[in-house]
């Protein structure tokens, strides 16, 4: 894991960046699914792909299962974010969301775990032995005609902010992204570099739960 916290332990701010396919573009179907991970410079410390099945990926959006690997820019494996397939009805609160996030891959880093709420997301992060360690705490509506969508990273009382991770639709940081959809996230410097990785996985979540058909007409 040396190499994970060397790059993690130094970040407070880490954002995602998905990468539209042209081959996506022209033929308007779904491949799998690419994304940068970027420091606030806007330097990619890693890559992430998607791997899932065409059939899966099509009749199960957005609830699909799905395993996403990071790796680092020589193409070793740092992180593997896992989501089994679960059923999604907000009036059965027994199929909550859950992901595993291992880094490195076979050891458990931690858990985002969906919590049942009426009105507000709701997402607890736990460590690798499942004992609670932040919250996550989303808007009242995530469909903010792209405008900038903050999730809250809060302490377990929820009464302090942390952090945040933001869902960025226009151009971020001196124009070092392009018009497309990004992930920022902003947690103090000094997170246990295994909740940051687990951080990531969370922003896997949150777009695969709100955001994941967003682009469609675009």
């Amino acid at each position: 894991t040396h190499h994970l916290v060397y790059f993690l332990k130094q970040l407070d701010r880490i954002i995602i960046h998905q990468q539209v396919e042209l081959l996506e573009a022209v033929l308007g179907t779904e491949t799998s699914s690419k994304y940068e991970i970027k420091n606030h410079l806007g330097q990619r410390v890693y890559f992430a792909v998607e791997e899932n099945d065409c059939f899966n990926r099509n009749l199960c959006s957005p609830i699909r299962s799905f395993t996403i690997r990071i790796a680092d820019n020589t193409g070793r494996e740092v992180i593997t974010v896992n989501r089994p397939l679960r059923c999604n009805s907000c009036w059965f609160p027994c199929f909550l969301q859950e992901l595993e996030v291992q880094s490195p891959p076979g050891t458990i880093a931690g858990y985002v775990v969906q919590n049942w709420d009426p009105f507000l997301p709701k997402f607890t992060i736990q460590n690798e032995s499942k004992e609670d360690v932040l919250k996550i705490i989303g808007p009242y509506a995530t469909c903010g005609c792209f405008e900038d969508v903050d999730f809250e990273v809060k302490a377990l009382n929820e009464m302090s902010t942390i952090g945040k991770i933001s869902k960025y639709w226009s151009g971020f940081v001196n124009n070092v992204f392009t018009n497309t959809a990004n992930f920022g996230i902003q947690v103090p410097v000094d997170l246990d570099v295994r909740i940051k990785a687990v951080m990531i996985g969370a922003c896997f979540l949150i777009d695969l739960m709100f955001f994941e058909n967003s682009l469609d007409g675009l």
